[in-house]
């Protein structure tokens, strides 16, 4: 059973409109108000839990009369519940729907990632030179680091819900920081790499053209098309259910981070058309990421609004 714990705090006449509403409400349960006492505290308190399968309706509800607004609302996940009564009401009036995503937390999630501090773009850089190292000494291994430290997907995944909710300026603040973040990784690559041919420290394998991970990462084919969109998919769906950001990331970086490093890498060494392949590669998987992942988003919801609108079965 997952349950919410809803908060509500404002200015008694508004309060108490919304502590009604929770009060009628067959999915709150644990209801709490503390009144306000004078100079010290000057709003009500509501507080109560949520199971969050219903949570999607009654925090509609609960914006409509305010919440959000003049009155301020706080909603996080409990750890551990345990109530008869609210298990009783999940399995006989919810059903499917005891599973479905609270919209809100996720499009919490997606915005907390949508603040593109000097730290974003700093990662970017950090993790094309790791990847361009990895690349240079043939080493899987910190192509895969490369990937840990990668921080583009919340960027990818804001852009996905602006053009779910049709929200341009969001689309754009994303779109200018993966181009510049992006952009700065491409440069700090190549400078790196041009440091190491000057200096003459290219490993041999790598100098006499044995490069499996270089060619690997800039050879655009079916396959590296099917993990974008795969990538795409799975990057929104774990959002929705709140999987691990990290193990996340390192997915979605494998179509991304190595093809920003060989690009600098290859130009810094003259090879052209590898560093245009690469280029292509990056570009390609960046806008299948996004249109999986805005894609996915559209048919989650509409799956669970249509789950929503059937009759709900209470004979159980």
């Amino acid at each position: 059973m997952e349950m919410l714990r809803v908060r509500l705090a404002g200015p008694p006449e508004l309060v108490g409109r919304l502590a009604e509403t929770l009060h009628d409400d067959p999915y709150a349960f644990d209801l709490a108000v503390q009144r306000a006492t004078g100079a010290t505290q000057t709003d009500d308190v509501v507080e109560c839990h949520v199971l969050a399968g219903a949570a999607n309706q009654l925090l509609r509800e609960l914006r409509a009369l305010g919440a959000g607004d003049r009155v301020s609302l706080t909603v996080e996940p409990v750890a551990l519940a345990s109530s008869a009564t609210a298990e009783q009401a999940e399995r006989r009036l919810l059903g499917p729907l005891a599973r479905a995503p609270v919209w809100e937390l996720v499009r919490a999630r997606i915005h907390a990632d949508g603040i593109y501090r000097p730290s974003f773009y700093l990662l970017l850089v950090a993790a094309g030179v790791i990847g361009a190292v990895g690349i240079l000494t043939n080493s899987q291994i910190l192509v895969v680091g490369a990937m840990v430290v990668g921080p583009e997907y919340g960027a990818i995944a804001n852009i996905a819900l602006g053009l779910n909710r049709w929200d341009p300026h969001r689309v754009g603040r994303a779109v200018r920081a993966l181009v510049i973040g992006f952009a700065l990784a491409v440069a700090a690559t190549f400078a790196f790499a041009a440091l190491v041919r000057a200096f003459d420290l290219q490993p041999l394998a790598y100098e006499n053209g044995v490069r499996p991970v270089s060619h690997m990462v800039g050879t655009p084919n079916f396959y590296s098309l099917v993990v974008a969109v795969a990538a795409g998919v799975v990057g929104v769906v774990s959002l929705t259910l709140d999987r691990s950001a990290t193990l996340l990331g390192v997915f979605i970086s494998a179509t991304t981070i190595p093809a920003a490093a060989d690009m600098g890498v290859a130009w810094a060494f003259g090879s052209w058309d590898e560093g245009l392949a690469s280029a292509g590669q990056l570009g390609l998987n960046l806008l299948v990421l996004i249109v999986a992942g805005a894609l996915t988003l559209f048919a989650q919801q509409r799956i669970w609004r249509r789950i929503r609108e059937r009759p709900a079965d209470v004979t159980g």
